[in-house]
């Protein structure tokens, strides 16, 4: 054991209680799935052991073995020395009540968008009407093997530009045993989707942050891709282009829903000719928007967003 200040440590409730102790005294950051230090410290203890994050109380009494508490002081220690995110430890994020493989390569799911699927996307498009769906930037595959799985009559596209954002989706979704519903493909955000109306619901949690957020980001979150986050100036360099795409690519019925987070004061100033709908959320989260097909065909025939250039 690491010091004698340790050995009284015996059950999972113990190390809970300690770990959150640790974290709040260091001053970590919360934001990869929990927002406070006890259920930081939960995540953390429980994914150690590989029990599951909705472990009855009664189990927190329980006594641990003498490696199960080396392993749990180590990954504390880690976790507070190093700063790096609880999924990336334990290699492992939860997204929809699902286990997702993830390391440094691709961003931590956490997107609000997850009580979307949960509603098959309901009331803003019709669940009945869906035939394929684009996850632009998929990254993990979150979103796409969520959309899948709640959706299973609906083929999903899931593109991404990073070779191990790909690799992972892949992954991901045999471990769903999804088959040919889901396509991985490389993509410059819809580029590899040929330009008519094909797709039903344009998905995206593109890079959005800001160069000021960029330069003052939490250490946590410099564990994660710089290009899964970082957007330009105005946090908005990947929606630019996205908008006129998805315009041409959404069928008549179609909706695309973005998530820009805490850039949405920003992309009204942008785009003051396309409205939108900013969604809310039960559980948390803003900054995502829905947009019929349209409502951006016309912004796109007024100019009030940019127009695209070369192959797209």
């Amino acid at each position: 054991m690491q010091s004698s200040s340790t050995d009284p440590l015996r059950t999972l409730g113990d190390f809970v209680r300690w770990a959150a102790s640790r974290f709040q005294a260091a001053g970590l950051h919360f934001g990869h799935g929990t927002d406070n230090a006890i259920d930081e410290a939960a995540a953390l203890v429980l994914g150690s052991l590989s029990l599951p994050p909705d472990l009855p109380a009664v189990y927190f009494d329980g006594a641990l073995t003498d490696d199960e508490r080396v392993r749990l002081l180590a990954r504390i220690d880690e976790r507070v020395r190093d700063r790096r995110p609880v999924p990336y430890l334990l290699g492992e994020a939860w997204f929809c009540g699902l286990a997702l493989g993830v390391d440094e390569q691709v961003l931590i799911p956490r997107s609000p968008i997850a009580e979307l699927i949960e509603a098959g996307f309901a009331p803003w498009v019709d669940p009945e009407r869906l035939q394929r769906i684009a996850d632009v930037g998929t990254g993990s595959g979150c979103i796409a093997i969520a959309s899948a799985l709640a959706l299973p009559g609906v083929r999903v596209d899931a593109l991404d530009c990073s070779p191990a954002a790909l690799d992972w989706t892949q992954r991901n979704a045999e471990r769903y045993a999804l088959g040919d519903r889901l396509r991985v493909q490389a993509s410059d955000l819809l580029a590899a989707v040929p330009p008519e109306p094909c797709l039903d619901l344009i998905v995206s949690n593109p890079p959005y942050v800001d160069a000021t957020a960029m330069a003052n980001l939490p250490a946590e979150y410099r564990h994660e891709p710089r290009d899964a986050l970082a957007a330009g100036e105005d946090g908005l360099d990947a929606v630019r282009r996205l908008l006129p795409q998805a315009a041409q690519r959404l069928t008549d019925h179609g909706v695309l829903i973005v998530e820009v987070g805490h850039g949405a004061s920003a992309f009204e100033a942008a785009f003051p000719g396309l409205p939108v709908t900013w969604l809310e959320f039960e559980r948390g989260g803003e900054g995502v928007f829905a947009v019929d097909a349209d409502t951006l065909r016309a912004a796109a025939e007024a100019g009030a967003i940019p127009r695209l250039h070369g192959d797209n």
